[in-house]
């Protein structure tokens, strides 16, 4: 492979439905071309004079028969599970993720829904609209809760899941983390075990969050047999990928009242089809894949893009997030 563009020679594609990444990169004056994409098509269009692509949600395959300069991906989100890595490997082109952008915007989104769960408050916003002052409630079971003493399961203690952790032990919880390698750990979790052990810790969780990535071990992680295990009073979070939960067994659980709630900020089909029937849970909150929406999104991504194209004019061989 020849040796990667210069900083005169260099092309980089921005390629994103709505974020603002060329604009905020103009801003840098770096003096390096490049160019903002805001369709599949448009994206398409670019790519044969394309050195370097940034992009995470329009990615397609066919993509790489119509960018013969290609040498760098850089994923715009933490998921990389869209793009053919044996491919990418067989024709050298680097891909590297977002990990860690937006650690902070996932975590306090997650921490978010574990309160609005817990406190009711999306059940307060539907009153709202009807104009229904609630009266107070005698069954205990249906009163709003606190979270102190409760014990929190996090699957994933990357930057997203410790974040989520130390936010977890200020409310009081209790927090038993799922992660790959436990030797050494020194994060804020109470207590870490390895995967296999996930479903033996399930039944004491009060609330289950998913922050892991979509890997053929974490796919479908949260199926029937995980709902039945789980407390008919605990809640399943996600600000993981749609795929690690089998949304049958989900609506299922919904529907027969095996848990108390969700929030579910992925689904396998986005946008959710207005056919489908979660829209019509009073248990469930969902939000439209925003967990990691910040406005300093794609300043994030672009410290990451420059600490790697530096890495590249250096012949460096390892990237910040490398995945390929």
């Amino acid at each position: 492979m020849d040796k990667f563009p210069a900083k005169t020679e260099l092309r980089i594609l921005f390629s994103h439905s709505a974020y603002r990444m060329g604009h905020c990169f103009t801003l840098r004056n770096t003096g390096i071309s490049h160019s903002q994409a805001w369709t599949p098509e448009d994206t398409k269009a670019q790519l044969p004079t394309a050195d370097v692509l940034v992009i995470s949600g329009f990615w397609n395959n066919d993509y790489l028969d119509h960018a013969p300069r290609l040498r760098y991906i850089q994923s715009i989100g933490a998921g990389y599970d869209q793009f053919p890595l044996d491919t990418l490997k067989a024709r050298s082109i680097s891909l590297a993720n977002a990990t860690g952008v937006n650690a902070d915007a996932v975590s306090h989104h997650a921490m978010g829904l574990i309160l609005a769960l817990c406190r009711q408050l999306h059940t307060g916003r539907d009153n709202q609209k009807q104009k229904i002052w609630r009266s107070m409630i005698s069954d205990i079971s249906m009163r709003e809760d606190d979270l102190c003493g409760h014990t929190v399961l996090i699957v994933g203690l990357g930057a997203i899941g410790n974040r989520l952790a130390a936010l977890s032990k200020a409310f009081g919880m209790t927090v038993i983390g799922v992660k790959r390698n436990i030797d050494g750990y020194r994060g804020p979790a109470d207590e870490v075990v390895p995967p296999q052990e996930f479903s033996n810790q399930l039944a004491r969780a009060d609330v289950v969050v998913l922050c892991c990535p979509l890997t053929d071990q974490t796919r479908e992680l949260m199926n029937s047999q995980a709902f039945h295990t789980m407390k008919q009073s605990a809640y399943l979070v996600n600000v993981a990928r749609g795929g690690c939960v089998d949304e049958s067994a989900l609506l299922s659980a919904l529907t027969q009242n095996s848990i108390s709630g969700a929030a579910i900020d992925h689904f396998n089909d986005e946008p959710l089809p207005d056919s489908s029937p979660f829209w019509s849970f009073e248990n469930l909150i969902i939000t439209p894949h925003t967990g990691g929406e910040t406005r300093k999104y794609e300043e994030n991504v672009i410290d990451i893009l420059w600490e790697n194209l530096g890495r590249l004019w250096d012949n460096e061989t390892t990237l910040l997030n490398q995945i390929v």
